[in-house]
């Protein structure tokens, strides 16, 4: 079990009518073979503990080719979206997508993108090396006929990995999360 260390700042937040209405303070996207278990359990329980209002996809929602519409509300009604690059990222067309989804409301609806590189190095992201690479060559072979929508994604995954974020191989013996004058503190060593 992980530990975990929340402190909260004071904010003055101030509401226009023009802004849309936010559902959630942060989505989650990650993949859940590569995380769930293990770094985005432990990040989700503090943003929870710390009255985050926080998305993370759990098995219920329904799994099908296209992104539901449940999840699709889910990106569109958060504040922030915190995206946990990690080797299988790419493999996962769910994931991709969402990806490009959140991408997508970033500007139109005033949303933070915040990436977090778990066990994976931030240019075999950019630059779609490695794994990014294996998982985009399938891709290519599989959506021949969709072309657009792989680059769709690979322009999701650049503009989303030059986002200042959280590189947690550089990160010794703790991941450290602020925003909205709030950080999130949790001990790998412990996980």
């Amino acid at each position: 079990m992980a530990s975990m260390f929340f402190e909260t700042g004071s904010s003055s937040s101030s509401s226009s009518s023009s802004l849309p209405r936010k559902t959630h303070d942060v989505f989650l996207s990650f993949r859940g073979e590569d995380t769930r278990r293990n770094f985005t359990d432990h990040l989700y329980n503090a943003l929870v503990q710390a009255g985050v209002h926080t998305f993370r996809d759990n098995d219920h929602l329904p799994r099908g080719e296209e992104i539901s519409s449940q999840l699709l509300e889910a990106i569109r009604g958060s504040k922030i979206s915190i995206v946990v690059f990690s080797k299988g990222y790419a493999t996962s067309t769910w994931c991709l997508e969402e990806l490009a989804n959140i991408m997508e409301c970033r500007k139109p609806k005033y949303q933070v993108v915040l990436p977090v590189f778990y066990d994976i190095d931030p240019s075999d992201v950019r630059k779609q090396k490695r794994s990014f690479a294996e998982a985009f060559q399938t891709h290519e072979q599989f959506f021949k006929e969709d072309m657009e929508k792989v680059n769709r994604w690979r322009k999701a995954l650049s503009e989303a990995s030059n986002f200042s974020g959280w590189d947690l191989n550089t990160m010794a013996n703790r991941y450290v999360f602020s925003f909205n004058n709030k950080s999130v503190f949790t001990n790998p060593s412990l996980i």
